[in-house]
């Protein structure tokens, strides 16, 4: 048991929280180059083929991302991506997402809903039949 002047003169110190996501080192996004490019099945029960890149970060870390989104994505070796935390729970081993429509990575083509997380444009057939609904 502690004496009183020894707690003074120690105080408790509180512990740091780990980070899962060490190769963001405490950014929301870093930057990295594709080493390989290839799909990758999920676990029980889900079935597809789901699209990875291993990658490599500047500071020689090499990291997995998965690439969201339908369609192509145009990726290959030595591509620059940029990758933001958050893991895909089906892919193990998977714990970072590619971000769509950034650096080499373009957005999903035709993708009307949610279109800031897949890094689409406005369409101009949206704009408008917005316009025309504004006039009449």
């Amino acid at each position: 048991m502690s004496t009183r002047r020894q707690r003074v003169r120690n105080e408790r110190v509180s512990q740091r929280r780990k980070t899962r996501k060490t190769a963001l080192k405490g950014s929301p996004q870093k930057r990295g180059v594709c080493r390989k490019v290839y799909q990758k099945a999920p676990k029980k029960p889900n079935s597809a083929q789901r699209w990875v890149t291993s990658m490599r970060r500047v500071t020689g870390k090499k990291v997995r991302a998965y690439i969201p989104g339908e369609g192509g994505h145009g990726l290959h070796e030595h591509s620059t991506v940029l990758i933001r935390g958050g893991r895909v729970r089906d892919l193990p081993g998977v714990q970072y997402k590619v971000v769509r429509g950034a650096l080499d990575l373009g957005g999903v083509e035709k993708r009307l809903s949610s279109r800031s997380k897949y890094g689409t444009k406005r369409s101009t057939t949206k704009t408008a039949k917005a316009t025309v609904t504004k006039k009449g």
